[in-house]
């Protein structure tokens, strides 16, 4: 059977994500996943092409010389903000009605749908994706696509959701791999890639909110009866948290996110002994620097509740909130905050769970594979699978490719439990700005050279946008209350 390579690249505002899979057949192996922390990436869109390509070119040389490859081309993510969606309806008579409808056609329509669509700024707009939403021929309406596909008509027509997006982002996009010299195979619109990945079919037919809470940008995808009916994008996301601890606890952003990531968690009453400990940060000039981790609890849960908030009015406006049955699914790197799944069902009353990759690919030795952050990653691989994308990569090199141990995923409930150790008592624990606490993550042993597994948490380095700066004064506010 012909084996062929795909890498898809997730372009997100903390850190940009490479995979690279061999595919034979329905098989896929994940041979390669590292993630970087990104530069020139805001609210999910490259505004500064020259810094954004550093750690891509970074991160694909890591690859070529771990793996003996040449890539030549890759799959990428469209950006997720300044999107907006619109219908349109296409219609079409049939030249040989006695033949049954076949899927080509429905692709056919798909693009008319799309070719016919007044844009309001052509020069500066673009169509993202087409989703239809429900089809209709001589006899039938409200036909999903699965159940027009072979129908005998005349005619047919369907009703489609487009999203349109800005021009000047996708340019930015092909001007980053055009001075890396790597060719883009496609370009996905991820709400549809990271729900491959993540939502079991029960879940997309009964109705369910996939919130990817990612570092610049929280998009809501509302999926009901298989079909994405609702997507909005809320422009901040887990930087500006980082932005808030930096910003309260006078530290810097790198020891901000190191803090967050260790000891980050909403809901402060709920921390048990976690809340009596005391960080102890050591200062240049005026000695150590103290920071209770309930302090730290209360500024992450004030801002998770404005982000939560917007969720949930985005959720009221799609029409769709009272059929939500599957509750809601979080994913992307901020859904791994200790409480955050508990804290959305306390204030939304919605079943919550934290969204990783299904296992519909074997892993060799890929640490971070089975993370939330890896969602859009790998839905874009399966979404390029399913697409028949030809080998991205030099075919021969491949093949000295050796597979090691696979990983073992690791599978999350609501949302990722606290450290148990804590001592009862106050305590403190002793950082100087340049440290970044690991924690290690259980894995399988690997037969050819045992080590630990080490999580890195240089991530979302970049300013915030200026669009979020607003929220700064109710958070000191709330501050101040308590």
């Amino acid at each position: 059977m012909e084996e062929r390579y795909i890498a898809s690249v997730d372009l997100g505002s903390s850190k940009i994500a490479l995979t690279v899979a061999k595919v034979s057949g329905d098989d896929i192996q994940v041979i390669f996943y590292r993630e970087k922390a990104s530069q020139g990436i805001r609210n999910s869109a490259v505004f500064n092409p020259q810094k954004a390509s550093a750690p891509i070119r970074e991160v694909i040389a890591e690859a070529e010389s771990e793996l003996n490859i040449k890539i030549l081309q890759v799959v990428v993510g469209l950006p997720r903000c300044d999107v907006r969606q619109e219908t349109n309806c296409a219609r079409v008579t049939r030249s040989n009605p006695e033949d049954s409808i076949s899927a080509e056609e429905v692709e056919a329509l798909k693009s008319i749908a799309r070719e016919q669509y007044p844009l309001e700024d052509p020069e500066h707009e673009q169509i993202y994706g087409a989703i239809a939403q429900s089809y209709s021929e001589d006899e039938n309406f409200q036909l999903i696509e699965n159940d027009i596909i072979g129908v005998i008509s005349e005619s047919f027509e369907g009703n489609f959701k487009l999203f349109i997006g800005k021009r000047r982002a996708v340019q930015t996009i092909d001007k980053v791999f055009n001075d890396l010299e790597i060719a883009i195979s496609r370009k996905y619109f991820t709400p549809g890639a990271i729900a491959k990945a993540v939502l079991m079919e029960d879940e997309m037919e009964n109705g369910v909110a996939l919130v990817d809470f990612g570092g610049g940008a929280t998009s809501v995808s509302i999926y009901k009866g298989k079909i994405l009916r609702h997507y909005a994008c809320i422009p901040f996301g887990g930087k500006v948290i980082t932005s808030d601890i930096r910003s309260e606890c006078s530290i810097t952003e790198s020891l901000a996110e190191n803090i967050k990531m260790a000891y980050g968690a909403c809901q402060p009453d709920r921390l048990q002994n976690l809340g009596e400990k005391i960080l102890q940060i050591e200062g240049d000039v005026e000695g150590y620097k103290q920071i209770p981790v309930y302090f730290l609890s209360e500024i992450i849960t004030a801002r998770c509740r404005e982000i939560i908030d917007a969720v949930l009015y985005e959720i009221q406006e799609s029409g769709f909130a009272d059929s939500l049955r599957s509750g809601m699914v979080l994913t992307g790197g901020g859904a791994e905050l200790a409480n955050l799944g508990n804290f959305i069902k306390d204030l939304s009353g919605y079943t919550v769970r934290t969204g990783i990759p299904r296992p519909l690919f074997s892993a060799s030795g890929c640490p971070g594979v089975f993370s939330p952050s890896a969602t859009t990653s790998i839905g874009m691989l399966l979404e390029a699978k399913g697409d028949g994308v030809s080998s991205c990569i030099d075919a021969p090199a491949a093949a000295a490719v050796e597979p090691e141990e696979e990983e073992e995923p690791v599978m999350p409930d609501t949302a990722p439990a606290l450290p148990d150790d804590a001592p009862e008592g106050s305590s403190t624990e002793l950082f100087t700005p340049e440290e970044v606490p690991q924690v290690e993550k259980k894995k399988k042993k690997k037969t050819r050279k045992p080590s630990s597994l080490q999580v890195t948490w240089e991530r979302w380095k970049n300013s915030i946008s200026d669009t979020i700066g607003n929220f700064y004064d109710k958070v000191n506010n709330d501050m101040e209350d308590k």
